[in-house]
């Protein structure tokens, strides 16, 4: 396992357990080169799941991709790592769930939506401007109306 601070090749597990999920193994390892410790995640390796992209094009759906358009949208805001690491499981867990191979990366999107306008507004609503590519001030303020129209609905 290369370790992200030095780039060592040579790491010790000191501890390993189940995530909450039972899904995958967290691992505690410190760098033989640097001394320094870092966590790993071991998953069982499944069948991808193959994301058809807007201009047709597919390719394998990655995590980290989806969990740092999520991190962008929650910048300087209230929202914990843990809680967008949770996020992007849970929409992992409902694609992989749908026994489908290939997915849009629209239903993708609207996955990552649902999921932060739970976690928090402000993030959700930077998300979907970016996602939905507003134009205009019209577009944003719409979207801004809906939301509070659903707020006062509870």
């Amino acid at each position: 396992m290369k370790c992200p601070y030095c780039n060592g090749v040579e790491s010790k597990v000191i501890d390993s357990r189940p995530t909450e999920d039972g899904e995958r193994i967290r691992r505690r390892r410190e760098c033989l080169f640097c001394g320094r410790r870092f966590t790993t995640y071991e998953v069982v390796e499944t069948v991808p799941i193959i994301v058809i992209k807007k201009d047709s094009s597919r390719q394998e759906f990655d995590r980290q991709k989806l969990l740092g358009g999520m991190l962008r949208a929650c910048e300087k805001r209230p929202v914990s790592y843990q809680m967008l690491e949770d996020a992007v499981e849970n929409i992992e867990q409902e694609l992989r769930s749908g026994f489908e191979q290939e997915v849009t990366s629209v239903h993708i999107g609207e996955l990552a939506m649902r999921q932060l306008k739970q976690i928090d507004e402000v993030a959700y609503i930077r998300f979907v401007s970016v996602y939905r590519d507003f134009k205009d001030i019209n577009s944003f303020m719409q979207e801004l109306r809906e939301l509070l129209n659903q707020k006062q609905q509870l």
